[in-house]
């Protein structure tokens, strides 16, 4: 019973954090300098920007990432459930950058 608590409260935690950073993220923008038009240049040669391709994983890593550094970073161990988070977020954001890794 108390693993099923100590479960619910991790993926409570890590779901305010991730919900926390989404709307940091998510804050004001500094405004942009308009781009000068340029002059007229082949196609071929003018490098073309590829959207990213996998957004939604790409911001599950860095919360992933900022989850684990606040784990590693806590004084107490819990009696072994930091480490097994740890361990188990290691495997979430090695799925997640396999999932990068595809079309």
């Amino acid at each position: 019973m108390k693993k099923l608590g100590f479960m619910t409260l991790l993926i409570t935690a890590t779901l305010l954090f991730t919900l926390a950073f989404s709307a940091a993220a998510a804050g004001p923008k500094a405004p942009t300098a308009p781009v000068p038009a340029a002059a007229a240049v082949p196609a071929a040669s003018v490098p073309v920007a590829t959207p990213e391709r996998h957004p939604h994983i790409d911001e599950a890593l860095e919360h992933m990432r900022a989850a684990k550094k606040e784990l590693e970073s806590a004084e107490h161990d819990f009696e072994g459930h930091r480490v097994k988070s740890i361990e188990h977020l290691n495997q979430a954001m090695h799925e997640a950058e396999i999932c990068m890794k595809m079309k």
